[in-house]
Parts: structure tokens; C-alpha cells; sequence
């Protein structure tokens, strides 16, 4: 399934997206902002395998509307009963951090995840050293939930991970059909 946005295309994950996860990820300005480590490219090839079997989850690559791939993002623990999701973004090429390609991602899956899937809620966790993130999940209508004290180590020090959610009827979204 391919789902376009207005700076970016988010499209089924591929094996040869393999290389660059591994490298974002084992990036330590990119990696202190996700709790999974990638080692090498066998794991990842595996972790890319065994996404395809699990009907619970959507992931996608975000690529630019130029074609170029810059980050994934994810719909996780999809529940029909709770008619939920967790939802986990990356952009992992760091040219293209701050310049609305995330919001404009996110924004996307989670009117995919509101419309197609029927979900009521999408909740994310983040680090509360992510600033550039949290004002976006804000900006997106997320509300801040509560707090998992010092439950991250990164730098040589304990950090907080914020969660947050939103809810179907909060969602201002786009492309209200």
C-alpha cells in the first residue's frame, strides 16, 4: 500500500531499505531518539522478513516526493478490540530533520489509521529529551498522558519517556472525507 502526502510517499518496506536502517540506527544522533538498536545488516534483513508476517502492524518507509528514503514509521500492537495503535516514527537522514517531512508523515498514517483502520485512539511514547518531536506530536493534537520516570538511559543519565495519544474525535487531520 502506498499513501501520499504532501512532501512525502509512505510505501511498503523493502529489502534494500535493509542498509540504510542499519547505518540511521547505529547513528548515536539518530539512535538516542529509539529505544531498538540495529547491530548489522543480518538482523535487520531478519527484523524486515518477520514484519511481513505480522498482520497486527503497518510500517512504512517515508520517502520524499523526490523518491528519497529518509525514515520509516510504523502502526504497532493494531488492535481491533481496543480499536488501537502504537505508532513509532524515525526520520533517519538527518538532512532532512526540521523540515516538515515528519508532520506531514505522521499526519498521513494516523488519518490512515482513524479512516481505513477504524481505530479510536494512537498513542507514542517519547524520550523527554526529544523537544523537536514532542512539539510536533503536540502541534498534531497528541495530549501528554503521563510519565514513565527515568525509565531511559542514555548519555550517562536517566530520562523520562512522555506518553502520549490521541484520540479519533481530537483529530483535526486531513482530508476529512
Amino acid at each position: 500500500m502506498i499513501l501520499k502526502g504532501k512532501k512525502v510517499v509512505l510505501r511498503p518496506i523493502k529489502m534494500s531499505d535493509a542498509p540504510r536502517f542499519v547505518k540511521w540506527f547505529n547513528d548515536p544522533e539518530v539512535g538516542k531518539f529509539v529505544s531498538t538498536r540495529v547491530k548489522d545488516l543480518k538482523e535487520e534483513i531478519s527484523y524486515i522478513n518477520n514484519l511481513k508476517k505480522d498482520k497486527a502492524q503497518h510500517h512504512f518507509c517515508i520517502d520524499t516526493n523526490g523518491g528519497i528514503h529518509i525514515g520509516s514509521l510504523a502502526l504497532r500492537e493494531v488492535s481491533k478490540n481496543n480499536r488501537s495503535a502504537d505508532l513509532g516514527i524515525i526520520i533517519g537522514d538527518k538532512s532532512h530533520w526540521s523540515k516538515g517531512y515528519g508532520s506531514d508523515a505522521m499526519a498521513i498514517v494516523i488519518n490512515f489509521g482513524f479512516k481505513k483502520l477504524k481505530l479510536h485512539r494512537i498513542y507514542l511514547d517519547v524520550f523527554s529529551y526529544n523537544e523537536r518531536a514532542i512539539k510536533m506530536y503536540t502541534k498534531l493534537g497528541f495530549k501528554h498522558e503521563g510519565n514513565f520516570r527515568e525509565s531511559y538511559f542514555w548519555n550517562g543519565k536517566f530520562w523520562d519517556t512522555y506518553h502520549m495519544s490521541i484520540l479519533k474525535r481530537e483529530w483535526k487531520g486531513i482530508n476529512k472525507k
